[in-house]
């Protein structure tokens, strides 16, 4: 039912009631630093209870470890780096498998904190944690699901060192800056290479590919934190396939590109090869997002109620190394920047709210890493061809295999031309049509040909192999491709088509070309 405004204060205060049980028989941060990972809940309290606060760094490690614990078969700890003063970026992460990447169990991240002061989205993402843990062993069936179909990675403080400093103020009394950088005085989302400028160059040039972009020498011989380091050495380990950042300063969704293609133009809309699909992202977050949907435009964030509370970076306010950016012009991966509200560091009071709003949102995002295509790109031995590029005709921005062969291209409803090729390989080309309401990525499996070996390069009809997926009414709906047309086909057997033209010039018929 509707949530109404009554409904929702009774609530909260309930959960602040909870809070200061907890509180009054919880053990503060211990200052000398050690975690407790085996830290119990009051007694009365249930496993599922979530606690509407805000986390200490101490307390917030020791509520993913001891989640991580109570969801040991799903889940999983780690640290993909320290920040400058030496705080781990602990990672929560889920999966049927922790700790190891699966075949065709496409990856995905949520970040939060990356601006210190920025602090709701370090919250929601401690409850998000918690929450699919507990939901996984009560049984929910769209939670285990989730969980057994996809690996997902939460990061809540990408910036720790800048949270301390503002949580140092507390809410309420928090500056508009303090804290926003990390312990350097850096803008960790101003920090990232600046590939987005070498894009628009690239761009320019017929034939020239415009994604993986390398990382220029010059960029190291700046001041890189050691956060960046650790975010850049994470998504080049792991295949992600999709990401969301949460930050705080306004209520409205936003995508690359953040850098504007006319970097003297304050606001410019830009957008990339994939714009398409990153607007269904988007609206994947806002459409079930009550306070993004409000008609008021007197809301926070009703400047963006026109544009159904979701713009592209650059055409809201342009800027250069961002991470955004950075993830879609250097890996596979897809990543959208949340502003989770207008009050960057907001009272305790307002968190179960704040937490009730994500929730759905982010559900429904992190099942949007299952739009598009998948499949293993193999020789004709069989064996994975890894780094072979996945091309999608009319869309300038290719995907790669990862190491076992598998990948993952999101894309729209409709009908796409796929090529797979890789260095001493025929490619291989398919069409693929997405159904409408097709909520599961569609097998599209490439077998590879050595050049020189008579490849056939268009692949006949449907695959009797191809899986069948269920709309949200229970529908078959089925992944479909074809042949592209209007081009020779190879002759019968694995004669190339142009054999009967040279075996018909007999006497002079050319032996050299028939020694095949």
């Amino acid at each position: 039912m509707p949530t109404t405004p009554l409904l929702l204060a009774a609530l909260a205060a309930l959960a602040a009631l909870a809070v200061a049980a907890y509180s009054s028989c919880s053990p503060g941060p211990d200052p000398s630093g050690e975690l407790d990972v085996e830290e119990a809940l009051p007694s009365g309290l249930p496993p599922t209870f979530i606690r509407f606060a805000h986390h200490s760094y101490a307390q917030m490690v020791r509520v993913l470890k001891r989640t991580a614990a109570r969801c040991s078969q799903v889940a999983k700890t780690y640290s993909i780096g320290r920040s400058f003063e030496g705080k781990d970026l602990v990672v929560i992460e889920f999966s049927s498998r922790p700790g190891q990447h699966e075949l065709m169990e496409p990856e995905v991240k949520l970040i939060g904190n990356i601006h210190g002061n920025e602090v709701a989205g370090r919250e929601i993402l401690i409850y998000l944690a918690q929450y699919l843990c507990s939901e996984y062993l009560l049984g929910n069936p769209r939670i285990q699901r989730l969980l057994n179909t996809t690996r997902i990675h939460l990061l809540p403080s990408m910036n720790p060192d800048g949270y301390e400093v503002a949580a140092a103020e507390g809410a309420g009394y928090n500056g508009w800056t303090s804290g926003r950088q990390n312990a350097q005085n850096l803008d960790l989302n101003r920090n990232f290479p600046d590939l987005t400028s070498e894009y628009y160059r690239l761009a320019s040039t017929r034939g020239v590919r415009t994604d993986h972009i390398p990382i220029s020498q010059y960029y190291w011989w700046g001041k890189v934190a050691p956060e960046t380091k650790a975010i850049m050495k994470w998504i080049q380990t792991i295949p992600f396939v999709l990401s969301a950042s949460l930050h705080g300063g306004d209520l409205v969704v936003s995508y690359p590109f953040d850098f504007s293609k006319h970097p003297h133009e304050e606001k410019m809309f830009s957008p990339t090869p994939d714009e398409k699909m990153f607007k269904l992202l988007a609206r994947a977050y806002a459409d079930v997002h009550p306070m993004m949907m409000d008609r008021s435009e007197n809301r926070c964030g009703g400047n963006f109620l026109k544009r159904g509370s979701i713009i592209n970076g650059a055409d809201w306010y342009s800027f250069t190394g961002g991470m955004s950016d950075f993830n879609y012009l250097h890996t596979n991966c897809f990543e959208i920047t949340v502003e989770l509200g207008c009050v960057k560091f907001p009272p305790e009071e307002a968190l179960y709210g704040l937490w009730q709003h994500n929730k759905e949102p982010l559900l429904n995002f992190l099942e949007m890493v299952h739009r598009g295509i998948k499949g293993v790109v193999t020789d004709k031995y069989g064996k994975p061809v890894k780094n072979a590029r996945i091309l999608v005709k009319g869309i300038r921005h290719d995907v790669t295999t990862a190491p076992d062969g598998d990948y993952w291209r999101l894309l729209p409803p409709g009908s796409h031309i796929v090529i797979a090729q890789a260095p001493g390989y025929s490619k291989v080309m398919k069409r693929v049509t997405i159904p409408l309401r097709m909520k599961r990525a569609g097998r599209v499996d490439f077998i590879l040909q050595p050049l020189g070996t008579g490849p056939k390069n268009f692949l006949p009809g449907p695959s009797r192999a191809l899986p069948r997926s269920l709309d949200p009414q229970g529908a078959p709906a089925q992944l479909d491709f074809e042949p592209p047309r209007a081009r020779r086909q190879p002759a019968s057997g694995s004669k190339p088509w142009w054999w009967a033209y040279f075996t018909s010039l007999s006497p002079h018929k050319p032996r050299w070309l028939l020694k095949y």
